[in-house]
């Protein structure tokens, strides 16, 4: 299978890196950016050809592109006539749709959005990450894509295009938001006198703690703490001391931990305790332990 990349980023390069290795041949690459691209030849040496010399013969065309130029570049292939029949046009965004790849709807190419479900700091941890990675995957090649996927050690997901964005938010929630709550929880740690790195070094090994207890157990069974328990007193003492700007998030996260406690409660053949339930509503819906 041949392929070809434009657009030289983290995670284009790191694709075309774990294809070769598997036995698929890289064309050519694009890219505007001279350093990325330099980046690029420290992991495969491919030299950069006019897009006429390798389009129309790759079977496989990622644009991996930031993601408000993916259109366009895509726009200027067709535009060009560089395509052939048959041909599957992908991009790896979370966020966008694979159709936006055909712009008409004659252009006899094949669209497909593959995102991987995983987070790279810098193209060496996203080679080895890419191997055991799940990604989403919608578009006219899904059959091709999860064989793509699975050559490169990943675990495929067939997504409803028209609920992506539902998705791509999930991704974010874990991902982004991970690190806003640990950043509330380091103002905490602070102020109860812990120094900010230390406080991050100290609580990472509870965060991965709870990645265990998730991968091990699942959800809800990996809840604990004092809401999962019903102890209010506790949750009344962390909103007597909580910061005015942390409360909102603090309440809201107890509201939906609130819910989770109880399911994992009905599921383990018990009932939450109503005076308990009442309590913690009281405290987190009704803000009755505002100071």
């Amino acid at each position: 299978m041949k392929f070809g990349i434009i657009g030289t980023g983290i995670v284009g390069t790191a694709i075309a890196v774990r294809l070769e290795e598997a036995g698929y041949q890289c064309l050519g690459v694009a890219t505007r950016s001279a350093a990325s691209y330099e980046r690029f030849r420290q992991y495969l040496n491919k030299e950069r050809i006019p897009l006429e010399e390798w389009v129309p013969e790759a079977d496989l065309i990622f644009i991996t592109t930031q993601d408000g130029m993916i259109q366009s570049v895509a726009k200027n292939l067709a535009e060009r006539r560089l395509y052939r029949n048959g041909q599957i046009w992908i991009h790896c965004s979370g966020s966008q749709k694979a159709e936006i790849l055909k712009d008409n709807s004659f252009l006899p190419i094949k669209t497909l959005s593959m995102h991987p479900i995983q987070t790279f700091a810098d193209v060496g941890e996203a080679i080895k990450l890419l191997s055991g990675s799940h990604f989403g995957l919608e578009g006219e090649a899904i059959e091709e894509g999860a064989q793509i996927v699975q050559d490169l050690g990943g675990i495929p997901h067939k997504l409803d295009p028209e609920k992506k964005p539902l998705y791509h938010a999930g991704s974010v929630m874990v991902s982004n938001y991970i690190v806003a709550l640990a950043d509330m929880a380091v103002q905490l740690f602070d102020l109860a006198g812990i120094p900010k790195e230390a406080a991050l070094q100290s609580l990472i090994p509870l965060m991965q703690g709870t990645l265990r207890n998730l991968d091990k157990v699942g959800l809800p069974q990996a809840l604990t703490g004092p809401i999962a328990r019903g102890d209010s007193e506790v949750v009344r003492s962390h909103l007597e001391c909580m910061p005015l700007e942390l409360e909102q998030s603090y309440r809201a996260l107890g509201i939906s931990t609130l819910e989770l406690a109880q399911t994992k409660m009905k599921l383990n053949g018990k009932e939450y305790p109503k005076e308990n339930l009442q309590k913690l509503y009281q405290l987190l819906v009704l803000q009755g332990g505002k100071k």
